[in-house]
Parts: C-alpha cells; structure tokens; sequence
C-alpha cells in the first residue's frame, strides 16, 4: 500500500497550527492589561483629561496591572466612562499586546447657563457640566431657566452655533419669566425681543436685513429694542 505523505504533510501542518493557535490564545488570554492608553475624537480642547479617564478605569477595577485580560469585561468599562457627564461616548478595548485602549468622544457645549446654577447645554440640547480644565467661549444663558426644561433655549443656542451672523454677534439669550425669548449682541445697545420660537428663521432674517440696513445707515446706536415677536414685522423702540 503506497502512502500518501502529501496527506500526511497537511494533517501534521494542521495540527501545528491549531497548537500554536491555542498556545498563542492562552498565553494571550492570562496576559496582564497595561496602564490605560486614552485617545480622544472630535473636540481638541479636553473637558476631562486623559488622568480622569484612567482614574475611572484602575478604579472600576482596583488596578489594572495585575488584571488578566480574560477578566475585563469591556462593556462594563465602557458604561463607566459614559457615567462621567462630560463624556458623549466612549469604546474601550484590549490590544494583542495586552495595552488596554480607550476612546473617547466628549459632549459639545454650545450654551453656558449663567443663573443660580452654571452648567453647560451640549448639542444634544442635554446637562453637561462645568469643567475645571476647559471653559468653552460659548453664548450665556441669563433669566427664568430649568434645568429639566431647556427645549426652547436649546433651539435658539442651536441656531446660534449654526448661523455665521448669529454666532458672531450674539453673547446672550436670555429667557424671562413668561417663556419669552431675547438676545443681546456684541457692540449694540439694544435688546432683541424673539418672542417664542416660532418661525424662528424668519425672526432671523429680519433681524439680519435690519442690521444690515441700520449699519449702513449708522444708525444701531438709535434702538433700545428690537421686537421680531411677530413673524412679518420688525417693531424698534428708539432711545
């Protein structure tokens, strides 16, 4: 009987690489993770650090060092770091080499609530708090607010983060007791009556052509108010 070494050949080259597949995956597996490696997304100035998130994970843990890799449970660290209010997301995992990785996506603040309590809006129209390392240069929030009611001051500082005139002019809105809306500007004495937030592109084309015309003419010194409440008229109160 003349024997195949060909089969022979593939059944013990199989069998070596299942071994060392195993070999490999068991000594990876009791491998201990390293310290926490921490790469952010998307915003460049840092609410949080990169020493806080680590903080949050040797904590959730008790030390990471001596932690076999087959210990962690990734999901786990993941909803720890999104614990932290600044925090938008996060995805954590271990490296072959046992480094354990961690991204990380911060919130967006596009407001600054400035009343009996500071705290940011993200946009997401959601809390986020002050940080001690970063203060964004963001429009305040001034009058009447709740905190588990921000829908229509989110609207509004969302349209101020998305529109070129808005964002470089305004550096209040301000909401009184009535729910009604005002914004102040940058270099202008007066105060700009919204109303609710109803047609609000409208609101904001009028008081875009009104500004343009008023400073051609030089005359924005000469308002007190300007009143966009109703949708097809801009009613100015004159000092």
């Amino acid at each position: 009987m003349k024997v195949n070494w060909n089969y022979i050949k593939m059944f013990v080259l199989l069998g070596v690489v299942v071994f060392l597949f195993a070999f490999a995956s068991a000594r990876n597996a009791h491998r201990s993770v390293s310290d926490p490696q921490v790469k952010f997304v998307g915003e460049n100035n840092l609410f949080v650090t990169s020493e806080a998130v680590s903080k949050l994970l040797i904590q959730n843990y008790g030390g990471l060092k001596n932690v076999p890799k087959e210990a962690l449970v990734l999901n786990e660290l993941e909803n720890t770091l999104k614990s932290n209010p600044l925090i938008k997301s996060a995805e954590v995992y271990v490296a072959v080499n046992g480094t354990l990785n961690a991204e990380i996506e911060q919130k967006t603040p596009i407001a600054r609530v400035s009343t009996n309590a500071s705290y940011y809006i993200d946009d997401e129209g959601m809390f986020m708090p002050l940080s001690k390392n970063y203060s964004a240069r963001v429009p305040l929030v001034t009058g009447s607010i709740e905190k588990n009611n921000l829908t229509n001051v989110y609207k509004i500082a969302r349209k101020v983060k998305n529109d070129d005139f808005l964002k470089k002019h305004v550096f209040e809105i301000n909401q009184d007791n009535n729910k009604q809306l005002y914004l102040r500007l940058r270099k202008c004495d007066f105060i700009v009556k919204l109303g609710d937030v109803n047609f609000l592109d409208k609101k904001v084309n009028n008081l875009k052509a009104f500004y343009k015309k008023n400073q051609k003419d030089n005359t924005l010194g000469n308002y007190s108010k300007v009143n966009l409440e109703f949708e097809n008229q801009v009613i100015c109160t004159k000092i």
